[in-house]
This record gives C-alpha cells, sequence and structure tokens, in this order.
C-alpha cells in the first residue's frame, strides 16, 4: 500500500516536470559538454532541481541521487545502503533531445538495499508513462501493460543495440552477421528498456550504461517477465556507480538464444 501510494506521488511530480520543463525547451536548446564530452542542457539541471524539490517536499525522508550531482556526492549517498534513495535520470537522451530527436525521457527510480524496488519512465513527447513496483506489476498509463505477442525465435526479433559502446568483436559479428530480423538504436536507454517490457522489440545490448539509464527500465522489464545480465554475466540488481553492459530479451527462451550467441562472438 505504501509503494503505491509513493508511486502515484512520484508519476505526478514526473509527468510535471516532463510536461512543464523539458517539452517547453524541446524546440530551441542549447547545450554544453560535460568532462566526460557528453551534451547537457539547461533542461537537464532545470529538471533535476525541480523533480529533487518535489521530492524532498513530497517525501523529505528519501534522500535524491541524480545523474547531475557531483561523483563524491553520489558516492556519498550510496554509501548507505541500509536507507532508500531515488535515483534519478532528468533527462535519459540529452543528446536526442538537443539534437531535436523526439526520444527522450525522465526515468526514476526507488532504491533498497542498492536495488529498484520502484520504477518510472516518462516520455513526454508520446504522454506515456511506464511504471513498475517489484513483485507488484508493471503499468503504462496506470493500467497494466498489454501483453505482447510472443516471438520465439531470435531470427524473427527485432533487437535494440548501441554499438558505439559494444566490445569490437561483438560489434562486427552484429554488423556483418546479424542473428535477429532487423536493428534499432534509439539513443535512450530508460525507453529502450521500456519499449523492450513493451514489445516494441524483442532483444537488447547495450555496452555500457549508468545506474540512473537502467534503474527504472530494468525493473519495469523484470515485471513484464524479462530476463537481463551483463556480459560478464551479473544480475544488474545491485546498483553502484561503475558503468555496466546489459543484454536482455523479453522471454526466457529468447533470452537463452540472444546469451548464448553472444557468448559466440
Amino acid at each position: 500500500m505504501r509503494d503505491r501510494k509513493i508511486l502515484e506521488q512520484a508519476v505526478a511530480i514526473v509527468r510535471d516536470a516532463g510536461d512543464s520543463i523539458l517539452l517547453p525547451a524541446f524546440s530551441h536548446v542549447d547545450y554544453s559538454l560535460k568532462p566526460d564530452n557528453s551534451l547537457l542542457t539547461e533542461s537537464d539541471i532545470a529538471a533535476q532541481l525541480y523533480i529533487c524539490q518535489a521530492l524532498h517536499d513530497a517525501l523529505p525522508e528519501i534522500k535524491v541521487l541524480g545523474e547531475e550531482m557531483t561523483e563524491d556526492d553520489q558516492r556519498r549517498l550510496l554509501q548507505d545502503s541500509t536507507k532508500e534513495l531515488w535515483c534519478l535520470d532528468p533527462l535519459d537522451g540529452t543528446t536526442n533531445f538537443a539534437m531535436h530527436v523526439p526520444y527522450f525521457a525522465i526515468s526514476l527510480a526507488l532504491l533498497r538495499d542498492r536495488e529498484p524496488c520502484l520504477g518510472i519512465v516518462y516520455d513526454p513527447v508520446r504522454a506515456e508513462c511506464f511504471s513498475a513496483i517489484a513483485g507488484q506489476g508493471v503499468w503504462l498509463n496506470g493500467a497494466p501493460m498489454p501483453t505482447p505477442a510472443r516471438i520465439t525465435s531470435l531470427a524473427d526479433a527485432v533487437a535494440l543495440v548501441d554499438c558505439k559502446r559494444l566490445p569490437p568483436e561483438i560489434a562486427m559479428r552484429l554488423a556483418t552477421r546479424p542473428p535477429y530480423r532487423s536493428q534499432r538504436s534509439f539513443g535512450s536507454v530508460a525507453l529502450d528498456w521500456c519499449w523492450l517490457a513493451a514489445g516494441r522489440g524483442q532483444v537488447y545490448l547495450h555496452g555500457r550504461q549508468k545506474m540512473w539509464d537502467y534503474a527504472a527500465g530494468s525493473l519495469i522489464l523484470r515485471q513484464a517477465g524479462g530476463q537481463m545480465q551483463s556480459l560478464a554475466g551479473d544480475t544488474l540488481q545491485a546498483l553502484d556507480l561503475e558503468p555496466r553492459s546489459a543484454l536482455a530479451a523479453l522471454h526466457t527462451d529468447l533470452f537463452s538464444q540472444w546469451r548464448d550467441c553472444l557468448a559466440q562472438c
């Protein structure tokens, strides 16, 4: 009961930030570069400040770890894993946003013992809000997520793959001998997880993502029945600041085929 109430409060905050901050700025946005050469816009900062303040006002006992905080502050917040902690990406898909590509989202997860127990990913362009509570289900705009058509063969699957950060041998294998029907790369990790959960793709691969990229989305996929692990075999459930690879599939049979295919690269 408590988690459902928290979810309702958090969904309202995230939706408001997307609709009032991200959408109005989308058509006229400037950007700068972070030290790692990734893009940063004023909307990243504005959305993080808004969401952090709104979450504090609603649930002051739960602190927020945001992507746009310093790494020292992020590590400090992660030190006490016994306390609940929000994990926020205020604008996932910043490059898309800055280049006027309409595929970006806000991602917010509630962590307990460093594992996501509640997740929200909001796409303001399509007004689609994906959400999940561990052990309780997954929803799209508050209604149970429709069950997608079941594709059981990797050869028939659409793959959501970001080749940029993959080991070269895997990237070359997928480029020259793709084992799936077709491949897409959209540019928002959080939304990719959700589109996989909704059946808009069937298998997934990314070489390097941070905890705020996948905390909410991976929970949403897991609650939709999907499976996932890193290329090294980690479960992806216990979160920290180290970037991780991720391979996933919507169904068990597809996951086994996809994992075995990648192991042969």
